[in-house]
């Protein structure tokens, strides 16, 4: 099959992204719950995706903007080896931001504070076990770090090279990730086995390595490794990010 081609979609600013963000969730999930009775998302990170979860909650559980929650399944595209209470919690900030204003329950979080092999091992099980092998994730949603990492997939880390698992604790020593530490992760294959795979990049720090990564040559950033087979990719960013990129932004 042929890799989808990256699209990028160009805001004005951070709310008019996360606006758009949650526009997409929600089209996307209407249409996985049409098809097939139930959307599985991974989410990301980050305060872009923080400010989508904002804008999620501030439209309610029910209505007409709402997302059809309840048959949401919500995963996670990577955690820190933190507890759940802890400040770098992907799932803390999470469910301070749209699991506790929307009273959501379909949740299945990495397990940061268990031994971080035993738990990439249980989220894969858990992951295969309702999705298949590979596990089809309706949308998976990823930001952009300034070295180019997605997920926890930093650069020259182990996991870039795995192809059998779905899910691993990937050692990091990174200067983005305060030195040497483990991440849970999602692996390159489980990412493009998605059907909708989102990148959310926003703020002018961003704009150089965005560039390099959409216009620059293959192989250097880890978010360059991201081509869905069956899926589509789309790069949803704001004015200030997209300010180096050529004419398709």
């Amino acid at each position: 099959m042929i890799a989808a081609v990256p699209v990028v979609r160009t805001y004005a600013d951070p709310d008019q992204l996360a606006q758009a963000a949650a526009d997409e969730l929600a089209a996307i999930a209407r249409d996985a719950v049409r098809a097939r009775g139930v959307c599985h998302v991974a989410l990301s990170g980050g305060s872009t995706p923080k400010r989508m979860f904002q804008v999620l909650a501030a439209r309610g559980a029910h209505g007409a903007d709402a997302a059809p929650w309840p048959q949401i399944e919500l995963w996670w595209g990577d955690e820190r080896t933190v507890p759940p209470d802890h400040p770098d919690s992907n799932y803390g900030m999470t469910k301070a931001a749209l699991i506790d204003p929307l009273g959501l329950s379909r949740v299945h979080r990495m397990e940061g504070e268990r031994d971080p092999d035993d738990a990439a091992r249980d989220y894969e099980r858990a992951l295969v076990a309702a999705l298949g092998a590979p596990p089809i994730l309706d949308l998976v949603l990823l930001g952009l770090g300034p070295d180019g990492h997605v997920a926890s997939l930093f650069p020259g880390s182990a996991a870039l090279a795995e192809t059998a698992r779905w899910v691993v604790a990937n050692p990091v020593d990174s200067p983005v990730a305060h030195g040497k530490t483990v991440r849970l992760t999602l692996t390159v294959p489980a990412i493009d086995a998605a059907r909708h795979v989102r990148l959310l990049v926003a703020g002018a720090d961003k704009a150089a390595t965005l560039a390099q990564v959409l216009d620059g040559p293959p192989g250097r950033f880890p978010a360059q490794r991201i081509a869905p087979t069956a899926g589509d990719l789309a790069w949803l960013v704001d004015a200030a990010a997209a300010a180096k990129l050529g004419a398709r932004a």
